[in-house]
Parts: structure tokens; sequence; C-alpha cells
């Protein structure tokens, strides 16, 4: 078995390793690179590796920089399956789309600009047409059940507890003589006992792991710490009679955040404010959690059997169109604004980060991690001033940050997670999915739970007989 790390190996982003077995090619996530816009636009537009040669890809989860440029692949030629849960199928439906639509928008503000310079326009990386292809070729897999890709090798999807369908991978290659090699990949590993979703689950005789790292030196505070900070975040705005702006990831983020303040007014905790969920893409995502109730927790359930959505609350208005998102900006607080993106690189939050970032009244809550050379990033290194759509703004609003509201694992987690799989059999351990501080600490934590061959991979490096 031959392994290749082509994304997210000492970055968080662009998730992407090829597997290499019995004459198979088979792809792990195909994600977008995010941060430096210059870089991330050349990144994602070099495909590291022939669509055309690919067998398969294997789709941990829906998120963006592991799925986002699938549609890429459909476009240049790859012709094999998408492998992924039900509900990453559904997810990645609305989330690909909506990716296709944003280029293309972006794109028509970047190539009018370039005409006016004389330079020649842009491609875009994948249109709405790139996407249909794509998506024909997914097939939706349950957890636990037994795939056959082909020439010995055979997947199984485990629960990872990160987002709605996100999964472990597992690949077991049968090589000469009977014997079967067993790669396991995590995907990202979701936090235990957080809302909605059950926790990860616990595959067994992996040899070969590749585990992310993203909280790989830090522990997350407990959900009780969350509430009470959110609670305390809601008092503040309510007393000032302003804002609290939340970045957050469409997908995960935003309907935890929900299901937060939900149980903060059933529990007689909090007062209704206005909360504005400023995407449309996070309506559908929430449709979406809907629909896959057989991911949910048992207190989840527990919820819904009492009649009770637990991702709806007096007060809470989804925001559909330009117009109405605009209209925000004039609304006095207090109001709680959840926008997307997560990492303040597009869409409508950039918008309300304008007209929030220089009244000190304000709250930024930075709610998930921020890759480096992103605006999320420098909004949580209270950068000043700040370029926002071109222009700079003072940061004079608030910022703080809660971690814990991650859908990634932390380091406490991880190590539950790898002292519950690690087995006699695991022999070669990879660190992926972190920034090199991460991922050193990573190496140097598997180093202390029993498995000296731990590695942090750069992008591109290969290894060969693993």
């Amino acid at each position: 078995m031959k392994l290749t790390f082509l994304g997210a190996a000492q970055t968080t982003t662009g998730s992407m390793h090829l597997v290499e077995a019995n004459g198979q090619r088979i792809l792990l996530d195909c994600g977008l690179f995010q941060g430096n816009r210059k870089e991330a636009f050349e990144k994602n537009r070099q495909m590291p590796v022939d669509p055309a040669t690919l067998d398969a890809v294997v789709l941990s989860h829906a998120h963006i920089d592991h799925s986002g440029n699938l549609p890429t692949l459909a476009r240049h030629g790859f012709r094999g399956k998408v492998y992924c849960t039900p509900a990453t199928g559904d997810l990645c439906d609305i989330m690909l789309r909506d990716s296709a639509f944003l280029q293309m928008r972006d794109l028509e503000y970047v190539n009018k600009k370039r005409a006016s310079q004389g330079k020649n326009l842009f491609e875009p990386l994948y249109e709405q047409e790139d996407v249909d292809k794509i998506m024909s070729r997914f097939e939706p897999e349950p957890l636990k059940r037994l795939v056959d890709l082909g020439n010995g090798i055979s997947l199984v999807f485990h629960n990872a507890g990160h987002i709605l369908g996100s999964a472990l991978v597992q690949l077991d290659v049968k090589q000469p003589g009977g014997r079967s090699r067993r790669l396991l990949f995590s995907g990202d590993l979701g936090q235990p006992d957080q809302p909605i979703l059950r926790d990860y689950d616990y595959p067994q005789g992996a040899d070969v792991l590749l585990i992310e790292s993203t909280y790989a030196d830090r522990d997350h505070p407990s959900e009780e710490d969350v509430k009470g900070r959110l609670k305390g975040f809601i008092d503040d705005i309510q007393q000032q009679k302003s804002k609290l702006v939340i970045p957050a990831f469409s997908v995960g983020r935003t309907q935890r955040i929900l299901y937060t303040f939900n149980r903060l007014i059933e529990e007689g905790r909090m007062h209704p404010v206005p909360v504005y969920v400023d995407s449309p893409l996070s309506l559908k995502a929430t449709q979406v959690y809907a629909k896959h109730r057989e991911c949910y927790d048992e207190e989840a359930s527990d919820i819904l059997r009492q009649g009770i959505d637990p991702m709806r609350f007096p007060g809470l208005k989804f925001i559909e169109t330009p117009d109405q998102s605009k209209a925000l900006n004039d609304l006095p607080g207090p109001m709680v604004i959840i926008a997307a993106s997560g990492m303040c690189e597009g869409g409508r939050v950039l918008h309300h980060l304008q007209r929030t970032v220089g009244d000190p009244r304000n709250i930024i809550l930075i709610v998930g991690f921020q890759a480096e050379n992103t605006l999320g990033r420098r909004i949580v290194d209270r950068t000043s001033p700040l370029k926002i759509l071109g222009d700079e703004f003072e940061l004079n609003a608030r910022v703080h940050t809660i971690n814990a509201l991650s859908a990634h694992a932390d380091r406490k987690a991880l190590m539950r997670w790898f002292d519950g799989i690690k087995g006699d059999n695991l022999q070669r351990v990879f660190a992926i999915h972190g920034e090199p501080d991460k991922v050193n600490a990573m190496t140097g934590l598997i180093a202390q739970h029993g498995v000296a061959n731990a590695v942090a991979p750069v992008p591109g490096q290969i290894f060969e007989n693993v």
C-alpha cells in the first residue's frame, strides 16, 4: 500500500490523501484549500493528481475543506464513484452548489476588474454542471456496511461524531496469502458529549492510522461553560442594546449554536432575543439535519419525542434574500447575527463585520478554528485595522472565542479515541489536518501512548509499502 499526502498536511485545509493498493487509486477526501486568496486560487486549480486515473473517492464528511474540490474532478475526467454516508451526500448536494454559486459570483467581480485593466480573464474552478456531474457519481452507504471496492479492497464507514453524516473511513486491503491490511482514516473527529450527534465509534484492528490534529495541543472547556458564556454574551448585548456577530460554518456550527440557545431558553436561563441566521445555506443545512435524525444522540432524540424542535426557539429568524440581509444593518440592537463563512473569507458575514467591528459595544464571537492568513485569524489576533472587502476598518468591537463550540475533538478526546482504537496491529500513524505545532504535538502524544512510528507528513510526501 502506498500513501501520498496531497492536502491537509501541516495545515488544516484542502484535505486530500491518495491510497494506492492492488492496482486501485483511491482518494480520501477532495477538499478546497482555504487561506491566502492568491495561494488558494492557484492551489485549488492545480489538482495534484490526474482525476481520470482515480478509481474512487471516499469522502469523510461534507465540510468544504474536505469535499469542496470534488466538482473539479468531474470537470477533468473523473469517472469513478464517490462513497459517503447518506447524510453527507445530502449535505454535499447543497454545499457544492452553493460553492459553485459563490465562486461564479466572486469570479464575475474579479474578471470585471481584470477586464478594466486589460488582463486575461480567469475561468471558473467549476460550474453548476460540474456539480451535477459529480453528484451523479455519489454512492451513499450507511454506517457499518461492508462495501466491495474491487481488487480485494473493501470499505466500512463508522461514526465520527463531527458533523451530520461524518464518518471514520476503514479500508481493508487483501494481500498475497490472504492477509488483510487495515487503514483507518479519522477524517475530522467530533468532541464527545456535544449536543445533537452521537459520539464517535472505536473501530478495531487498524495497521495504519491517519489521525486529525486540529486541537492536539489543548483541551476544550465543558458544555456547561459554553452555555454560561453564551448566556453572558446575550445578557451583555441586551444591556448595551448592541450586536453579537457570530461567523459560523453553515453546516455543524450553526446548528450547534441554535441548539444551545434552544436549551438556554427551554431551561429558563435566557430571555429571547432576536437571532438572525443570515445564510440561505444554513437554512437548507438545518433542513437536512431535521431529515437525518438517525444521526442524533439520545438527548436530542428525547427532545424530539417531547414534540420540541431542538433547533427552533422564539425570536429566531432565517434570512434568505440579500435585501433582508442588508436591512439587518439598519436595525437597532440587541440582536444576534449568525452568518457564514466561519473563517470570514466570504459570504454575508463580511458586510456585517464592516458595520459592527468599529463599535466597542458590539461583540464578535469566534466559535471555530481559524486557519492562517484568513480574516477570522486576523480578528482573533486582534489585528487592526482590518481589511474587509477592500476597505480598512478599525477593530474596536470586543472579540471573544469559544473553542468548545468547535466540532473538533480536543487533546483529551483525541487521545481517548486513540487509546480506544489502538491495538497490537497498529504500526504506522500519520498526524494530519493540523498546523505544524499541532501535528508535532500529535506525534509526541502518539509516542507517549505507545506507538513510536508516528510522523507528520509534508505536502506531497510519499510513503511506500505502508
